[in-house]
């Protein structure tokens, strides 16, 4: 097989491997009531801390009018609250409220232990080397 049916095969393989993950990780969200996207504020939000709206957009990778949206759905669930900065009006910062707070540290335990079983297949040499060879794909520093 030449070089050209591998990138092929491997582009299917990545392709198919994704939206494996993306059904698995979908289904687990909506148990709980939220899509994706919420699920992925939602977990940053824990993770990072209160975050501007337009760094948001660009950590979860989605479109810029999405984001609003978005908030605005989590704010009307009473997960999420805006925050504008006093010195500048501009700048809204988004913040998990108690009970998103609540919800989120509830339910991300085992959702990190299904994308965990998600990878079982792999040893764990395989899945460091599957690590290394997606950031070289995407031009990562593997440093």
């Amino acid at each position: 097989m030449n070089r050209t049916e591998e990138s092929l095969k491997a582009f299917v393989g990545i392709q198919r491997t994704s939206e494996t993950l993306d059904r698995t990780v979908r289904k687990d969200s909506r148990k709980h009531g939220l899509n994706l996207n919420e699920f992925a504020v939602l977990e940053l939000l824990l993770n990072k801390g209160p975050q501007p709206i337009q760094q948001i957009k660009e950590k979860i990778l989605i479109a810029s009018s999405s984001t609003t949206y978005l908030i605005d759905k989590l704010c009307e669930k009473g997960l999420v609250e805006r925050i504008v900065n006093e010195q500048d009006r501009r700048i809204i910062r988004a913040s998990l409220t108690p009970s998103g707070k609540e919800l989120i540290e509830r339910i991300f335990p085992s959702h990190a232990e299904l994308i965990r079983e998600s990878f079982d297949k792999l040893s764990d040499n395989e899945l460091a080397q599957l690590r290394f060879l997606l950031k070289k794909m995407n031009g990562i520093d593997n440093k």
